[in-house]
């Protein structure tokens, strides 16, 4: 963490501190995490995204308070001949986003996995948070909210249910883990 000057020449005061955190994305294969990363840095949405390889690294800064926040998002892949390079991505990271499908509740048995393995092998401080994303598709829910609120109480994580599609809640799960 750097901390600059914030006094400016004709008196107004600028974001004081500038905080980099590196935050890892993790979940099965097509759960929707690269589709919440592009939406939380670019705002966009694409039907049919392609399967991430290993991982893709995306940056985005927002201010809270008198702080800007600059994250380091690595985008890890969700298929299981990935999930050795797991720990590589989340070594050193100050915040993980577990992602799961509402819609399938193998997703969210496995975002359970991610999140014991984060506990054990993790930095101890590390920010969690359970993202049940594909809220856009509460029709076909078959992981209800209070359950997966009820695990995330148990477990000390943030939780919310996003859309990466609608937009609902993605920025204001990235602002949470910010704070």
């Amino acid at each position: 963490m750097t901390s600059r000057g914030a006094a400016r020449p004709n008196g107004q005061s600028q974001a004081s501190k500038i905080c980099q955190f590196k935050l890892v994305l993790l979940g099965e294969s097509a759960v929707g995490k690269s589709s919440l990363v592009l939406r939380f840095v670019k705002g966009q949405f694409h039907e049919y995204q392609e399967s991430t390889i290993g991982a893709a690294f995306l940056t985005q800064s927002v201010c809270l308070d008198d702080t800007t926040v600059k994250f380091e998002i690595w985008d890890t892949a969700g298929q299981e001949r990935y999930h050795s390079l797991a720990p590589m991505y989340y070594r050193g990271a100050q915040a993980a986003i577990v992602v799961y499908d509402i819609t399938n509740q193998e997703t969210f048995a496995r975002a359970k996995t991610w999140v014991k393995e984060l506990q054990r092998q993790a930095s101890p401080s590390i920010v969690i948070a359970l993202a049940g994303n594909k809220a856009d598709l509460a029709s076909k829910r078959m992981v209800e909210y209070e359950e997966a609120q009820a695990y995330a109480d148990d477990n000390s994580l943030l939780f919310m249910e996003t859309s990466a599609k609608t937009a609902m809640n993605v920025n204001d799960l990235f602002l949470a883990i910010g704070k």
